[in-house]
């Protein structure tokens, strides 16, 4: 609206001074402007209305106009909102063809007036192209930005959720170091502080090597404890995260069980290699978790520790010879003993198995891979 209110003042002003003015010219000269009212919803359509005016106006001239101000706010629209290319290029082709046939045969131009009158539109169209391109190029950047932030966000909720499911297995890992360890330990007091009173009297010494081990389980466990405690606060200090359990420490956990009724013996063959982190601390926890339910389930008098070192892997076989084939020894039935030797052993790339032996007792395999095995 307000651009053809805009136009509609030049093409008016001359007609007080025009040397004569007809119905038919005003009729024309309104045709040149009255349209652009909807320019932008139809350019294409508007386009056309407006030249068939212009060019009427400029045959009749009754009154004419200096410039075809409606036709070139028409071709720059058309240049600038056209729907369709074939729309744009066809109309300035269709203009750039008929305009010297019109200029120079009917209406007599010469050389500057015809140059005049064929680049005026011709240069309409280019400025509308130019801001064409100029709107199609900011939309594409912000088309651009909106979708680098809907790619940022769904990376951030990505990550979000990877650091959600890294601490539930984070929090996963330490629960079932906890019950490992807290098992092991209380099995192991539970059984001394049973066996302490029935030897107290008949034999002090063996009483007192009860209380020790007790006492050595519970140390054992607060320290255990505490390193995995410790990686749940994070301004604990350094000096209190002390290294996890490895297959190093299995000497000092057989050493530990053995003072309890259940005579362990370990052996090793084979020559010690790396074993990744996870690897290492899962054979800690295979053997833990063996010996915890030989003294709690097995009723065993003895049982038998081996680790056996091959180039690729280490072998575990913690064998007793308790009640193998009882019911009420529920973890050997795939309770959540067994299923957490079984988790640890598969976690690390490795294999567990578990059952009665022929002959009574319990056995415990696992097979974990060695540092060089992973790597390869």
């Amino acid at each position: 609206m307000l651009i053809a209110a805009a136009v509609a003042v030049p093409v008016f002003v001359p007609f007080p001074t025009a040397p004569e003015v007809t119905l038919l010219g005003v009729f024309l000269n309104l045709g040149t402007v009255v349209p652009l009212i909807w320019r932008r919803r139809a350019p294409f359509a508007i386009a056309l209305v407006v030249a068939f005016f212009a060019m009427g106006t400029s045959l009749h001239h009754r009154p004419g106009q200096m410039l075809q101000y409606g036709a070139l706010v028409a071709i720059y629209t058309l240049a600038d909102l056209g729907r369709h290319r074939w729309q744009r290029w066809g109309f300035i082709g269709a203009l750039v063809a008929t305009t010297p046939p019109g200029a120079l045969l009917i209406k007599k131009n010469d050389a500057g007036e015809f140059m005049f009158t064929l680049l005026l539109p011709v240069s309409a169209f280019l400025l509308g192209m130019l801001a064409r391109t100029a709107r199609e190029r900011s939309d594409a950047l912000l088309q651009r930005s909106v979708q680098l932030e809907r790619e940022r966000e769904a990376l951030e909720r990505e990550r979000e959720a990877e650091a959600a499911r890294a601490a539930a297995e984070e929090r996963s890992r330490i629960a079932r170091d906890m019950h490992d360890v807290l098992a092991h330990a209380v099995s192991i007091m539970v059984v001394q502080a049973e066996a302490g009173p029935v030897v107290v009297r008949s034999d002090p010494d063996q009483a007192e090597r009860a209380f020790d081990a007790i006492a050595d389980a519970g140390r054992d466990a607060m320290a255990q404890l505490r390193r995995m405690l410790g990686v749940l606060k994070e301004e604990q200090d350094y000096g209190v995260r002390a290294p996890r359990p490895t297959v190093d420490a299995l000497p000092e956990l057989v050493e530990h069980v053995d003072r309890t009724r259940v005579q362990v013996r370990l052996t090793v063959d084979g020559t010690r290699r790396d074993l990744p982190a996870d690897a290492d601390l899962a054979a800690y926890r295979i053997v833990q978790e063996a010996l915890t339910n030989t003294v709690k389930h097995a009723g065993a008098r003895s049982a038998h520790v081996r680790l056996r070192w091959t180039d690729d892997e280490l072998e575990i076989t913690v064998t007793d010879d308790g009640r193998g084939h009882e019911d009420d020894a529920g973890w050997r039935r795939g309770g959540d003993g067994l299923i957490g030797i079984r988790e640890r052993a598969v976690s690390c790339g490795g294999t567990a198995e578990a059952g009665p032996l022929p002959g009574g007792g319990f056995r415990v395999f696992a097979r974990l891979p060695c540092a060089a095995a992973v790597v390869a």
